[in-house]
């Protein structure tokens, strides 16, 4: 990532079902409203390590890929981003599918703005992180209080992890 666009590409994405299904069955949540966010992070294993968690998980079908192509995050051409987002709005809450583009451009955008600190993070640490984040309100709101949440969801991300 450059140090100086605060960007946010398409290696940054979850966008694969089998990480979806390993972030939202193991991972913790907190609130951050109107926002729920969900996370799982996830250390990257050293070869030794990776082939006695593949021969422990050989049978298990989740985890098996995993442990082949550890955390292939977005494909496989990119395997490589710290950071994999998901981002929800539920059409149970917005009915209308423009209301919901417009406030998941309002997330993704405070996302972009806010990430810089935590990617780094991630980055230096050698670890990797699967991050959803669910909309919870009914309405369409400001982006002035999605970027509040987003902040205070990236303080408590900081703290948890």
């Amino acid at each position: 990532m450059d140090n100086s666009r605060a960007t946010f590409s398409k290696n940054e994405r979850l966008s694969r079902k089998l990480l979806m299904e390993l972030l939202f069955q193991k991972g913790l949540s907190f609130v951050a409203y109107p926002l729920r966010v969900i996370y799982y992070p996830i250390e990257n294993l050293k070869r030794k390590e990776r082939e006695e968690f593949t021969q422990s998980t050989q049978n298990n079908k989740l985890f098996g890929d995993l442990c082949v192509n550890p955390l292939r995050l977005c494909g496989k051409k990119t395997p490589n981003a710290p950071i994999s987002v998901l981002i929800s709005v539920p059409k149970k809450k917005i009915k209308h599918a423009a209301d919901r583009n417009h406030i998941k451009r309002r997330i993704r955008e405070s996302y972009r703005l806010r990430k810089q600190d935590i990617f780094r993070f991630f980055s230096e640490q050698d670890k990797q992180l699967l991050l959803a984040f669910i909309y919870l309100n009914d309405e369409k709101t400001s982006f002035g209080i999605i970027d509040k949440a987003m902040s205070k969801a990236m303080q408590t991300l900081e703290i948890r992890v």
